[in-house]
């Protein structure tokens, strides 16, 4: 069985190791560390690519990250030239399932906890509750600081400026929210904040005032699109 490993140590792999070593209701906000792990593989991968010959890792990463990652790895392989980074961008929840199918991933950084410990044979068994192993043992990481942010179109033309004014606004159907799919920890983190004020998802769903996104950065698109009146990212 293949294990991944999970993120300051995959950094460490990439930029580390190859060169040889907003809102108005605080409660309502929601904090998460960002996981991350690698492939029991790892160390000789390090070594082959201290010594200058080829190598390539397989990173699968949150969809929030996508420009950040692109940009480290983009300037690292330039400086390492032997060295090729393949990154697999999506939902948190997708690269879960797709890494508990057998996907080749030597690094998998996670948006939120949930699907890092879905993984890991060590989380609590009512989290982890088919007693998947693909975390290698000690590699695992928080390297990173989620907090939800309230997002609107250009010029705000709903006037949504907080999270009070969302729930108020959903409260009274006068707007569109859009927000993550359920195994999507953005998503988790808006359901969060919708039971935070009390608004029931599936009825609002229901109504149409909520659409959702199987990653942030669909969520994003809607907002930036002006499809939406607003989104949670």
């Amino acid at each position: 069985m293949k294990k991944t490993i999970p993120l300051l140590l995959a950094l460490c792999l990439i930029f580390c190791l190859f060169a040889g070593c907003g809102t108005t209701s605080s409660d309502a906000n929601t904090d998460d560390g960002a996981a991350a792990s690698a492939d029991v593989s790892a160390a000789p991968t390090a070594d082959a690519a201290a010594n200058g010959e080829p190598v390539e890792l397989t990173v699968f990463a949150a969809a929030s990250m996508t420009e950040t990652l692109t940009e480290l790895g983009d300037a690292y392989m330039k400086a390492n030239p032997n060295v090729t980074l393949v990154f697999n961008f999506d939902s948190s929840g997708t690269l879960k399932t797709q890494i508990q199918e057998g996907a080749n991933c030597d690094i998998f950084i996670s948006a939120g906890q949930k699907q890092m410990n879905q993984l890991d044979i060590n989380a609590e068994p009512d989290v982890n509750t088919e007693g998947l192993d693909f975390i290698l043992e000690g590699s695992r990481f928080d390297i990173l600081e989620n907090k939800v942010a309230l997002a609107v179109p250009e010029g705000n033309p709903a006037n949504i400026n907080s999270y009070d004014d969302l729930a108020a606004s959903l409260k009274d159907g006068d707007i569109i929210l859009a927000m993550g799919n359920a195994d999507v920890p953005v998503g988790q983190y808006t359901q969060k904040i919708l039971d935070y004020y009390k608004l029931d998802e599936a009825a609002l769903a229901a109504a149409g005032k909520i659409t959702y996104g199987t990653n942030v950065k669909e969520v994003t698109t809607q907002v930036a699109e002006g499809a939406v009146d607003c989104g949670i990212i």
